[in-house]
């Protein structure tokens, strides 16, 4: 099937389930938008798990294809949050750097919509400094202790599993010394405490961990080799549509009711013109084996702001409608978390211009 085949069956059946009540179009779609249900749903479709091989439960294609794939689903706001990071992140992480008996216990129940992820990251104290992880794991027999505390973890009150990046020893350098473990946040030893946020009881949560066992085979990749790891992985999360179609409903529904300053809409529909195709580089490079950790990088640095100069088109129009006025809403809730999650700033101004460096000598 091509990519556009693909595109237009995607197309149809979105429209399909949304006529029929299944889903509401929201923004932040894939952060906020946790239907487990809707996930099984792309799981039956074989739309969870693209890339991977048909061996564990995916579907051989290209990361183009996925893209086109993501990219529907965004742009109706569907609720894909619930397979979000285990499709996106982990699952192509596995699939990479897991055991054979990972892969085979953990792909298939991705690919159905069963088996759900949240990331184990960031750290009190230590922002998105990635390199100052404090959680420990201690070798014991047949694996793994694990010890200390997450925080900002989407959704893992409600996750079947975790990625953590812990620190497996000392060594020269802060970046020295991590390593990656898939974790079952069932186990004996893993508490969840879900943090309000303006919504209420929001996504966020944290993680402690006392002790809580992984066995070898679900380390992922080399002992030691976690940041070498989880730089390339970033480029799965950061390099996709959803760096810049998290208010896509906010944005179409300006379009709609021709609501906005017309100047100005047509200068955001230009920008995400420009934005789209370098996610699409991304998706093609990425075919091509490559790791674009720069481009990604990229595009969600100038996607981010983007994002927010949406929501101020929308706010300049005071809108009267109410389908615009409850879109505006929840994209509101939704801006703090645009610039944090996958990286500030300030860290994707680094990657970038460390790139940039490295290109120029």
């Amino acid at each position: 099937m091509s990519a556009a085949a693909l595109r237009a069956e995607v197309r149809a059946q979105l429209d399909e389930w949304r006529a029929a009540g299944i889903f509401t179009p929201r923004s932040d779609s894939w952060l906020v938008g946790y239907d487990e249900d809707f996930s099984r749903r792309l799981g039956a479709r074989g739309w969870i798990g693209l890339t991977w091989s048909p061996e564990y439960g995916g579907h051989g294609r290209g990361f183009v294809d996925r893209f086109v794939l993501t990219e529907e689903l965004l742009r109706a706001g569907a609720p894909v949050a619930a397979h979000w990071i285990a499709d996106r992140q982990i699952g192509p992480a596995i699939a990479r750097l897991g055991t054979g008996a990972l892969r085979r216990e953990l792909l298939p129940a991705i690919a159905a919509g069963e088996a759900r992820f949240c990331l184990g990251m960031s750290e009190p104290d230590a922002g998105s400094d990635l390199a100052s992880v404090r959680t420990r794991a201690r070798r014991v027999d047949g694996g793994w202790l694990l010890a200390g505390q997450k925080v900002w973890s989407s959704n893992a009150h409600r996750a079947t599993h975790a990625y953590v990046l812990a620190r497996t020893s000392d060594g020269e350098r802060r970046h020295d010394g991590l390593s990656e473990f898939v974790l079952d946040v069932t186990a004996p030893g893993v508490t969840v405490r879900r943090i309000p946020d303006l919504r209420g009881p929001g996504h966020f949560c944290e993680i402690f961990l006392d002790d809580a066992f992984v066995p070898d085979a679900w380390v992922l990749g080399g002992i030691g080799a976690g940041w070498a790891q989880v730089t390339e992985q970033l480029a799965f999360e950061r390099g996709g549509p959803e760096r810049v179609l998290s208010t896509y409903p906010l944005l179409r529904r300006l379009l709609d009711t021709a609501a906005g300053p017309v100047g100005r809409v047509g200068e955001l529909v230009a920008r995400l013109v420009a934005l789209r195709r370098l996610a699409w580089q991304v998706a093609v490079r990425m075919d091509a084996g490559e790791a674009p950790v720069a481009a990604a990088a990229t595009l969600k640095l100038l996607g981010n702001r983007f994002e927010v100069d949406v929501i101020e088109a929308a706010r300049e129009t005071l809108p009267s409608d109410e389908d615009l006025r409850a879109a505006l809403d929840d994209a509101v809730l939704a801006a703090p978390g645009f610039s944090l999650r996958g990286g500030t700033t300030e860290v994707l101004s680094v990657v970038v211009g460390r790139e940039a460096m490295r290109e120029a000598r």
